[in-house]
């Protein structure tokens, strides 16, 4: 879900069967995640590119937003989905070479080390470009290939339909 909002923030929309296939060509492809944490339903266009996601190659993994009052009553939410895909990671790190992560979340420079110690080479694409978005340093630096999501867009936008206009009577 990262990529959704770093991409809209840098004003373009990812195609994610151009990110599938740009990736696909690029050597095998093992696996194709998309993550995404919510509270209480999904909202229509989620679920619609959730669904379109889950039949077009990809693994989708949703996780609901919990939520609990601490000692002091304050209602707090507990998205956790970096606990999802940190334990994906792991069980794939055997069967791997490499592994992108799309994040700006310091919380991953752990993982990202963890992938490192098992042999697999770890690019993060992120951007230091959107200022509420910006990638992490410590998750920059921890990487061994740092993308900015900004050098992307010409391969993974989404190309806005063109429309067919017919004049009647015209050929």
């Amino acid at each position: 879900a990262y990529l959704s909002s770093a991409s809209r923030a840098l004003g373009f929309e990812v195609d994610f069967k151009r990110l599938l296939e740009d990736f696909q060509s690029q050597g095998t492809l093992v696996r194709a995640a998309y993550y995404t944490a919510y509270e209480d339903q999904l909202h229509a266009p989620l679920r619609a590119l959730l669904d379109w996601l889950a039949y077009n190659g990809y693994a989708v993994i949703e996780k609901e937003i919990r939520s609990y009052l601490d000692p002091d009553g304050v209602k707090k939410k507990l998205p956790r989905i970096e606990l999802e895909i940190a334990v994906h990671a792991m069980d794939l790190s055997s069967r791997i070479d490499g592994m992108i992560l799309f994040s700006a979340s310091g919380s991953f420079r752990r993982l990202v080390a963890a992938m490192q110690r098992r042999g697999v080479h770890v690019t993060v694409v992120s951007t230091l470009q959107a200022p509420t978005l910006i990638v992490a340093d410590e998750l920059r630096r921890q990487a061994d290939k740092f993308v900015e999501l900004r050098d992307l867009r010409l391969r993974l936008e989404r190309q806005s339909s063109a429309a067919i206009v017919r004049t009647k009577g015209r050929r």
